[in-house]
């Protein structure tokens, strides 16, 4: 069995207050401890009733349980990206082989970054920076939700959870001002070290 068959919520990579002024120490509490963790319940509560019909020979309730293991192990899976791509002392701009590919795949990084907050600005969920292994490039994808949008076969290097649950008690419904304060957390070796995992998989 995968490890996502019995899921489980990490603990933050950081203390809850490490993030501030970009993420204040309510916001990641809320967001962590009661949002993700609805999505890992809703994960197991969905692979369960799963299991049971499978073993009953029943399945009047599998289409909407199949529906729940889509939306909820997005929601999961994207949440724990989002975590690892942040940390106390993000900021800053990528190197190495992740900026070459950036600057190749989108001319720039300036245009890679207005593209993705454009994203970002946009999106009814998550704004993602993803590889495309058809492609073989880096897209910015707009997913609302957890899995409306996606990209098939892509896989996410850097996730942005503009849910308003991620910024409101923070910025209000100043959006943008938040995409600002991600930036300033971005742990790029983490996104770099993700990247780095893809292509070695996948080319």
């Amino acid at each position: 069995m995968s490890e996502f068959s019995n899921p489980e919520l990490d603990p933050l990579p950081y203390d809850y207050d490490a993030l501030e002024p970009s993420i204040s120490e309510q916001v990641l509490t809320w967001h962590h401890d009661t949002h993700h963790q609805g999505y890992v319940n809703g994960l197991e509560s969905a692979e369960e009733t799963l299991a049971e019909n499978r073993e009953a020979g029943e399945f009047g309730s599998s289409s909407s349980a199949i529906r729940n293991v889509t939306h909820n192990g997005s929601g999961h899976y994207l949440h724990t990206l989002f975590w690892e791509n942040m940390d106390p002392n993000g900021g800053g701009e990528p190197e190495g082989d992740l900026l070459a590919r950036i600057e190749e795949d989108f001319g720039s990084y300036e245009g890679w970054k207005g593209e993705f907050e454009a994203a970002a600005g946009a999106a009814g969920g998550w704004a993602l920076l993803v590889y495309d292994p058809v492609a073989q490039q880096l897209r910015n994808v707009v997913v609302d939700k957890h899995d409306q949008g996606a990209l098939w076969g892509s896989h996410p290097i850097l996730a942005l959870d503009v849910w308003e649950h991620s910024y409101y008690y923070d910025y209000g419904p100043a959006r943008g001002d938040f995409i600002e304060g991600f930036f300033d957390v971005v742990d790029w070796d983490n996104v770099a070290q993700q990247y780095e995992n893809v292509v070695s998989r996948v080319e």
